[in-house]
């Protein structure tokens, strides 16, 4: 029986009803991850005794052949069969690494691709304080594509949260599908990114008011929900009111080892180091150029926003621990964020940026900075 015939069987046809995955490749359920043990009648039966060897192969060519969705519901479907078929296709996914390709839940904390940016569309409603990612599937600004996550903006007193959810519906704190947090300053120029999930084993949850366990399960089921201080973004102070674009700095921390000077991270530009954590990337907005016939700064976003507006940025990492030499590429734009419609923009991010760390770092952006600009 060819793969073409095995993904149009019945037996597949069931497991995407049980995951919630609809023809069109858009994930309802986001409940593949959740490390619970599959009861399905599939167990024991032909397709769970399979040999591993005929078995892997299976998967990996599939893996090989579905590059983006809606093809990538085979993946999925793989994965939804039985335990075995799961265990088996999570193994040859993370095997893979820096392919950048989303597939489960935990996909949206792994790094993006290496070699060319993953594209997504951001949607704001202005009504309810809301915002939605979508992964891109087509070149048209109008498609929404495959949604990925969504996010609410609250307020606390003079403090305001982005609370980060799987679900587009459930966007509370105590959710399942809550994944993290953006939490920013009385003035909004400096933000806090909180992951539900340990980036690293010797991570401690934050001691800060809200710290509360939640009973997150799609990320990653092994480990306690809390709230894990993963990353900073902060926003230079234009006191001058000069002309000009918005500058920003990120620094995204994670396990810093031994053999790792943390000096790197203490020279930050604009003096911002005591906003920021040692970790191992430091992104900076790319310094735009004024163009004297249009009277306005520019960027070469290369089609991919459309919009003059000052929340629009491209970043750049300077100091890089991943690389031999610490250093950063800074003509590289890892994230880049834009305007091309009312209440659309663009987000575009790759390695070593999750598509979770992009959104955060991009709802940061939303909002009125009266000190920066």
């Amino acid at each position: 029986m060819s793969l073409r015939r095995i993904f149009r069987s019945r037996k597949f046809s069931t497991s995407f009803k049980e995951f919630g995955t609809t023809s069109d490749g858009v994930d309802r359920r986001n409940g593949i991850d959740s490390g619970e043990e599959d009861g399905s009648p599939e167990q024991g039966n032909a397709w769970s005794t399979m040999l591993p060897e005929i078995l892997g192969e299976i998967i990996r060519r599939v893996e090989a052949d579905e590059k983006q969705w809606p093809q990538r519901q085979n993946v999925v479907a793989c994965a939804c069969v039985c335990k075995r078929w799961r265990d088996i296709t999570r193994e040859i996914i993370r095997a893979i690494p820096q392919t950048g390709k989303i597939t489960f839940p935990s996909c949206l904390k792994q790094p993006g691709p290496s070699n060319l940016p993953q594209q997504c569309v951001i949607k704001r409603n202005k009504k309810t304080s809301t915002f939605y990612l979508y992964l891109a599937l087509t070149p048209s600004f109008t498609d929404k594509g495959k949604f990925l996550l969504a996010a609410r903006r609250i307020r606390h007193g003079v403090h305001t949260e982005y609370i980060i959810s799987l679900d587009a519906d459930d966007l509370s704190q105590g959710s399942n599908a809550y994944v993290g947090k953006l939490s920013s300053d009385f003035l909004g120029t400096n933000f806090t990114v909180y992951d539900s999930q340990p980036p690293h084993s010797s991570a401690k949850p934050s001691n800060s008011r809200v710290r509360r366990r939640f009973a997150s399960k799609q990320i990653s089921p092994q480990v306690p929900a809390g709230n894990f201080e993963v990353g900073k973004v902060s926003y230079k102070f234009n006191l001058l009111k000069s002309r000009g674009p918005r500058r920003m700095l990120c620094s995204l921390t994670c396990p810093v080892t031994s053999s790792e000077d943390s000096s790197d991270s203490k020279n930050l530009e604009m003096n911002h180091k005591d906003h920021f954590a040692p970790g191992s990337l430091i992104l900076k907005n790319k310094a735009p150029r004024w163009h004297e016939h249009l009277q306005c700064w520019c960027l070469n976003f290369h089609g991919r926003v459309t919009v003059a507006s000052v929340k629009n940025f491209q970043l750049v990492a300077t100091v890089d621990r991943s690389k031999p030499d610490g250093k950063g590429d800074e003509e590289t734009v890892l994230l880049q964020f834009g305007k091309v419609g009312d209440d659309t923009f663009t987000m575009d991010y790759r390695n070593p940026l999750s598509a979770f760390q992009a959104f955060a770092i991009c709802l940061s952006s939303f909002g009125t900075k009266l000190a920066c600009e």
